[in-house]
């Protein structure tokens, strides 16, 4: 996941105007409350609005060229934000290191770190696998931040924890590095291309392992065993693999990739196509689960994963900022009973930070939210709402 920040705000000249003051005769009680105090910049605002055109909206002429100006530095930002085809449709670029399972007996010799960022759902697959499998010991981690600059940064954080497994964005820990983009640039040989999280960093070596998600959290889950807490939970068996690949090619161009499809679309078709195959999918996914506990049946899977880290982001983000609108999750029984069980398994939560998830959408992604306003996270995405009893364990049992 890549993050964009705003370019610098304008500063505007003041503008000050005289008034007379008049004291009424009367004063009601409802009339002497005290309106909220303007700020300086809107101050600044109305008085230059007033001076120009009065109490009339804007010229025709300001409104068709501020709209013309605006449409096209949007699709200068969208370009680098998000690459499309000719269609208006976002097209992810691929990730550069990949990690096959062949090398998973070597990488395993290596000093490992993560670099990771809360919002990202990406990154967020690799840290529930660390931890269902209990990798903490194995893998360290280091939780960057959106930077002003467009970058992933490390700060430093002073906020007492605690729950010794709760992340919050920290330093680097293993390079000591500013951001991201120094880190990926000090490996041998150096680097220019996207800085992406998930990244995983062999620190013995001094160089990107991977930045692929899926092959990260293949690795993590059966990589790894040796030095894993719990070496006998398998979310990719053998007899599964068939069926996590089915979802897998289901899930991601269409639920997964879809959100962003739908949010980063640059034309009316694209996003027509997409936010159609985003419901028409989860529509799919609900009766499937009305018999099945979990995607591939009784057993917990990568596949689980995968969906489930846009599904804890969707009524909070994706319903509103991405236009995925046509429901909320919540509207959904089976799916939304399915979001809360994988939410309250054993290390799960823990991994899900729904105000650093909102704050990282909503400000970070300029050209869809200019205004940075953060909206309230819904009734269905707190805490409280994804603890509640979900009943998952008795789907397809007879009572």
């Amino acid at each position: 996941m890549t993050v964009y920040s705003a370019p610098p705000q304008l500063s505007f000249p003041s503008f000050t105007t005289t008034t007379t003051s008049f004291a009424p005769l009367y004063v009601s009680p409802r009339m002497s409350q005290q309106s909220p105090k303007p700020s300086a910049s809107t101050s600044i605002f109305t008085s230059a609005t007033k001076l120009l055109w009065g109490p009339s909206l804007p010229p025709g002429l300001l409104i068709y060229t501020a709209r013309t100006a605006w449409t096209t530095v949007w699709q200068l930002m969208m370009t680098q934000l998000a690459p499309s085809d000719s269609s208006g449709s976002y097209t992810r670029p691929t990730s550069k290191f990949r990690l096959d399972p062949t090398q998973f007996a070597s990488a395993a010799s290596s000093e490992l770190h993560l670099y990771v960022g809360l919002p990202c759902p990406w990154a967020h697959r690799t840290l529930i696998v660390r931890a269902l499998k209990g990798l903490h010991d194995a893998v360290s981690v280091s939780v960057a931040s959106p930077g002003q600059d467009g970058s992933w940064e490390f700060k430093d954080n002073s906020i007492p924890i605690t729950d010794k497994d709760k992340l919050i964005p920290s330093l680097d820990k293993a390079n000591r590095c500013r951001n991201l983009k120094e880190v990926y640039k000090s490996r041998t040989g150096g680097y220019d291309g996207r800085c992406t999280v998930p990244m995983l960093w062999d620190s013995r070596k001094k160089d990107v392992l991977c930045n692929e998600s899926y092959d990260i959290i293949e690795f993590f889950n059966s990589g790894l065993n040796e030095f894993a807490r719990n070496p006998d939970l398998d979310l990719s068996p053998p007899e599964l693999k068939e069926k996590i690949e089915t979802w897998n090619q289901i899930v991601y161009p269409k639920v997964n990739n879809g959100v962003y499809r739908c949010g980063f679309a640059q034309s009316q078709e694209a996003y027509d196509q997409a936010v159609n195959e985003i419901f028409s999918t989860l529509d799919e996914i609900e009766d499937h689960l009305s018999g099945n506990r979990y995607l591939c049946g009784e057993r917990l899977t990568l596949a689980d994963v995968c969906l489930f880290t846009t599904l804890i982001r969707f009524d909070p983000v994706y319903n509103v900022l991405f236009k995925c609108t046509k429901k909320k999750l919540v509207e959904y029984t089976n799916l939304y009973g399915y979001l809360r069980d994988i939410y309250q398994s054993p290390g799960v939560a823990a991994t899900c930070d729904l105000p650093a998830i909102m704050d990282g959408y909503y400000k970070t992604l300029f050209p869809l939210n200019a205004s940075g306003i953060q909206p309230a996270i819904c009734s269905s995405g707190d805490q409280d709402s994804l603890l509640r009893p979900h009943n998952r364990d008795l789907v397809g049992k007879t009572i």
